[in-house]
């Protein structure tokens, strides 16, 4: 239990601190949640990523195997959610919420500084977390956007939506600039590198921020429902992993890198959507709030295992 409790303090409980400081500004200030989370989308989000994929040693081969990974957790978590919207019987717009809620996690935010906590800055680590945050962050930003808006609006205002999102032009401009060897100007690196170091922090913060602007009681109506997504995401995800990299035949490194990626909560993005498109707000919160509060337990038992 001492391992256990030193993967509590050293690798989760230094994002819950700033997590409870954006908590507490939304409490005594009431920041505005929307115009942060534009700032996530359309600057810190897109300069991180490309700021990561221009400069981590990525081996095409490395590429192809998280790829694989990616694709079959979340055809295995889709089939989970599945399942579970057929039974329940729901709304157009709870089936896309739900779906969002599982498949959507938080690999950014949450995922980079578990890397770097968990594994002490390992340079092939947080190559494989790139890559699954590169996967999670074209998503949303596509699949997300179209999930939230086909049962209600026009597909060619849904396409356009998607096409404004930055993040889909970051990824391949950081990969063929790096590929040609093209030197980043300056004048340009040096407010990618302010963006970029600014996403960790403001983006926990937002996350803060949605959860103070929350009630911290799960509506009875809701309360079934948003356990189902919190176990299917924080046990059902690192345990689809388990067996994928079982699967796939792995090295341990690789395998423990990929199922830490695959426990963390809900991410952000599920609430931003849901927010930005009018869309279950309140069941996208509570989820991302019980995922987070729980994953400090579940991430850190996943650790800990791994450790054993």
């Amino acid at each position: 239990m001492p391992i256990f409790f030193h993967i509590l303090l050293t690798n989760v409980l230094p994002m819950s601190i700033v997590i409870g400081l954006g908590i507490v500004l939304q409490r005594c200030f009431k920041l505005d949640i929307k115009t942060l989370t534009k700032l996530n989308f359309y600057l810190f989000s897109p300069a991180i990523m490309f700021k990561l994929l221009y400069e981590t040693e990525i081996s095409y081969g490395l590429i192809g195997k998280v790829l694989l990974f990616f694709v079959m957790l979340a055809v295995l978590q889709y089939i989970m959610v599945e399942i579970v919207i057929r039974l329940r019987c729901y709304s157009p717009g709870m089936k896309s919420a739900m779906r969002n809620s599982v498949l959507f996690y938080n690999s950014a935010n949450y995922g980079i500084p578990l890397n770097q906590l968990a594994f002490h800055g390992l340079k092939e680590t947080m190559a494989i977390q790139v890559i699954i945050m590169m996967m999670q962050a074209l998503l949303p930003n596509t699949y997300g956007v179209y999930n939230v808006n086909a049962h209600k609006a026009d597909m060619r205002k849904v396409w356009r939506t998607i096409f404004s999102m930055p993040i889909i032009y970051v990824i391949p401009v950081a990969f063929m600039m790096r590929g040609l060897q093209i030197p980043v100007p300056q004048p340009i690196a040096t407010p990618i590198a302010y963006l970029s170091g600014a996403f960790i922090g403001t983006a926990l913060i937002t996350l803060g921020v949605q959860l103070g602007n929350m009630k911290w009681v799960v509506k009875k109506t809701m309360a079934l429902d948003v356990s189902i997504s919190a176990f299917l995401r924080l046990i059902g995800g690192p345990l689809a992993a388990w067996l994928i990299v079982i699967l796939l035949g792995f090295d341990k490194l690789t395998a423990a890198a990929l199922i830490v990626s695959s426990a963390v909560p809900t991410s952000l993005s599920s609430v931003l959507l849901a927010v930005e498109f009018d869309n279950e707000a309140e069941f996208a919160s509570q989820s991302v709030f019980v995922s987070t509060v729980l994953s400090v337990l579940t991430v850190t038992a996943v650790i800990f295992f791994l450790q054993l």
